[in-house]
């Protein structure tokens, strides 16, 4: 599956829309943003199931502002709208195939058993 481009416009939905979304946070004055920009396709080619979708920082600042990225490349990944995974840097192919891997195992419903709704969420007054 080739990669899609992510805006403000389609983000939601995307994210939404879809099980596993990786995205690539990225500009095109980056070097290591294009260094890691082949590695992100060829991994986006073995999994037919999942979205992989490139945010361009520069034209999506509102975007990569939201997400406080500080730093490109930055690879993030959601299930269910949920993120599992963020992290700066490039990340090697094989590292990468086997992240994709390891994010469809993960037991969501045991993930939403752990989070803690925003209304729920108090600091202890100790």
């Amino acid at each position: 599956m080739a990669t899609i481009a992510l805006t403000q416009d389609n983000f939601e939905a995307t994210v939404t829309g879809n099980d596993i979304v990786v995205i690539d946070f990225w500009a095109d004055w980056c070097g290591p943003c294009k260094a890691f920009a082949p590695i992100f396709e060829r991994v986006s080619e073995k999994f037919a199931d999942v979205v992989f979708a490139k945010v361009d920082t520069d034209r999506e600042q509102e975007l990569a502002g939201a997400f406080q990225i500080r730093s490109i490349p930055t690879l993030m990944i959601f299930r269910e709208s949920t993120i599992l995974f963020v992290q700066p840097g490039m990340v090697p192919e094989a590292a990468l195939t086997d992240l994709v891997e390891r994010v469809k195992q993960v037991d969501m419903e045991e993930v939403r058993k752990q989070r803690v709704p925003a209304d729920q969420a108090r600091l202890d007054p100790a």
